[in-house]
């Protein structure tokens, strides 16, 4: 997950009073589980100098990094320390980073990481150029990237050759979303969301065609997140977050959407509070959704019903810029313990939280069926006490 916000600190260059210049950077953390609780380590700090990290896309070792109107690749890798030994620093310098908050240090001593930059490509070209989304596909051929100037461009992956761009929206592109024979989907903040097959449009969704009270261009797509469906895998979902366009002093509510993720119709729609929700993250098994508001809160749905399971109210003091599950795989099932799934948040406020949903309790079905079956028992001796003969 990436965070909008960074420092302000001295580069040390150009003597007592110089200006400071904004640095910002990378944070690599560790999961782990520690005296039965899920704890995060700080294991390396990576300096991107000037250049703020706003959108990001993982890929195995792959980070692509959205950093001002350019998509910077890179590759970090986990390795053992190196034995601490003479006064000489090999390498790049590296810069120490802040401590999260109830941790000691900024370095893990079990292991280090290294970054590696690859490539760096500008992808947007407007006035006040920032890329605002970046995707990979399934099997990472293709990435993906949108921003302030309403273009879509495709880059083949790893060479990042440029293969397509074409103006999907007439403003900027909040989100993308990559499906299944590398459709892609876009929000844009021209109230449109479409489903494109490179650069011929498929359909545009239409969230509110079955509320007719509510205008076209009273809310604008946020967020679109394809989300798998539990037990059935040949299933795929689409969940798209809508906004109001316009602040008023009563805050009308956000909606969260399901569409079939093939035929791109509207399954189900239901409102969503009425913090403005800044985005949206969709768990491994598509069985939850995490959401993130302008105002620092975040918040767990489940995904079949859309109702919010979770809620800390501004559990950051300003906007959360992302959201992400930790992942399902088996690493992941042995951190999560007994809860049933744990979201990362970061926000501006240079922080990153983690959230978990404790595991819902539920009767075994043996347990269910005894049950059942004395209610039947006991339904029928209290007819034949209150009907002598009814048997």
């Amino acid at each position: 997950a990436q965070g909008g916000g960074g420092g302000c600190g001295s580069t040390g260059l150009g003597g007592e009073g110089a200006e400071a210049v904004p640095l910002f950077l990378q944070h690599f953390l560790q999961l782990e589980q520690v005296g039965g609780q899920l704890s995060a380590s700080l294991l390396h700090s990576h300096d991107t100098e000037t250049r703020a990290t706003m959108t990001m896309a993982l890929a195995d070792d792959i980070i692509a990094a959205g950093q001002d109107a350019s998509c910077h690749i890179l590759r970090f890798s986990l390795q053992a320390p190196e034995a601490k030994g003479g006064s000489g620093e090999k390498g790049p310098r590296k810069r120490k980073g802040p401590s999260p908050a109830g941790q000691g240090g900024t370095q893990s001593q079990t292991s280090e990481v290294t970054v590696e930059s690859l490539h760096s490509v500008r992808t947007d070209f407007s006035p006040d150029a920032l890329q605002k989304a970046v995707r990979f596909n399934a099997d990472c051929s293709l990435l993906v990237t949108g921003g302030a100037d309403g273009f879509l461009r495709l880059w083949e992956f790893p060479s990042m050759k440029k293969t397509l761009e074409f103006k999907a929206h007439d403003g900027e592109i909040e989100d993308i979303a990559l499906g299944p024979d590398n459709k892609v989907v876009t929000a844009g903040r021209d109230f449109q969301c479409c489903v494109w097959q490179r650069d011929q449009l498929v359909t545009g969704l239409r969230w509110n065609e079955n509320l007719p009270g509510v205008p076209d261009k009273a809310y604008r797509y946020q967020a679109c997140r394809f989300g798998a469906v539990e037990d059935n895998a040949a299933a795929l979902r689409l969940y798209t977050v809508q906004v109001p366009h316009k602040r008023e002093r009563r805050p009308p509510p956000c909606y969260l959407t399901k569409w079939d993720g093939k035929s791109f119709l509207p399954l189900l729609t239901r409102p969503c509070g009425s913090e403005v929700v800044s985005c949206l993250s969709v768990s491994d098994s598509g069985t939850f959704l995490g959401l993130g508001t302008v105002t620092g809160s975040v918040a767990i749905h489940v995904a079949f019903s859309l109702q919010r399971l979770y809620y800390v109210k501004e559990a950051h003091g300003i906007v959360v810029t992302d959201v992400a599950f930790v992942p399902e795989s088996r690493g992941g099932r042995e951190l999560l313990a007994g809860n049933e799934a744990a979201l990362l948040s970061v926000a501006v406020d240079s922080r990153c939280k983690l959230h978990l949903l404790p595991g819902r309790r539920s009767l075994p079905v043996w347990l269910l069926l005894l049950l059942c079956a004395g209610l039947i028992v006991a339904t029928i001796l209290l007819l034949q006490l209150a009907f002598p003969g009814f048997l």
